[in-house]
């Protein structure tokens, strides 16, 4: 029997244009589309891919409450790959909706995990948050032979100042609460000066600004610092006139 393909669909970091042509052109052809969405509200990712999403296309959504136990997300994702794989069986394609890229700290991953040794798979990537960031404040996040690390803010602190001393640039993501210890860490390590803050890049209301300049101790989950401390006077020239 011939089964559906399962893809996983990278849409980027918000901006419906900076989608690729070909999650686009995948995503207007196949009947069924799965978004994640939290315990309550609306979907990141179908937001991002609203004007491709037609009447008669099959929605999952996956809702997966925004806790720190995993849980309550692995039986979500169970039951979500249950009803994908009943999909999947009658020999519908799937594809499901990713913010920023399927295999960087992407939900898909979960899915995958469950479904890829049954069913034949594709891997859709998309523009993830971080180089969005570089391009957004107008500095390379590394050169050369730099060191580049992506450091998640709930990590404890002792494992995220040993990361940044090991690195010459680091993206710190999923500030959201964190945002009042990220600041004080990064004031201890003498990298403050240094970091430029970054929320729901390219969107509308999107947000740039010096670290230093970062009043409060919360952001949006949509967040992170980028930290340069390498060799290179990289200027900012948005950050510099503003933003």
């Amino acid at each position: 029997m011939t089964t559906g393909t399962l893809y996983g669909v990278g849409v980027g970091p918000g901006a419906p244009d900076l989608i690729t042509l070909r999650a686009w052109r995948l995503l207007t052809g196949v009947p069924v589309i799965a978004w994640p969405a939290p315990g309550d509200g609306d979907s990141f990712a179908r937001s991002i891919v609203a004007g491709c999403i037609r009447a008669d296309h099959v929605e999952i959504p996956i809702r997966v409450p925004m806790r720190t136990e995993r849980f309550p997300a692995a039986e979500v994702y169970d039951a979500a790959a249950v009803e994908i794989a009943a999909h999947l069986d009658a020999g519908r394609d799937v594809a499901v909706l990713c913010e920023g890229d399927p295999f960087f700290f992407g939900s898909f991953m979960y899915l995958f995990q469950r479904l890829s040794d049954r069913y034949p798979f594709e891997i859709v990537p998309g523009v993830s948050s971080v180089m969005a960031g570089g391009a957004a404040i107008a500095r390379p996040l590394a050169a050369r032979n730099e060191v580049f690390s992506v450091i998640p803010a709930p990590l404890d602190d002792g494992r995220i100042e040993a990361q940044l001393a090991a690195c010459d640039a680091a993206a710190i993501i999923k500030v959201g609460r964190h945002l009042g210890r990220m600041r004080a860490l990064l004031d201890r390590c003498g990298l403050t000066a240094q970091s430029c803050y970054a929320e729901r890049l390219t969107l509308e209301t999107q947000k740039l600004a010096r670290l230093d300049d970062m009043p409060g101790d919360a952001a949006p989950y949509f967040s992170m610092i980028l930290v340069y401390k390498g060799d290179e006077a990289w200027p900012s020239p948005v950050l510099e006139t503003g933003s």
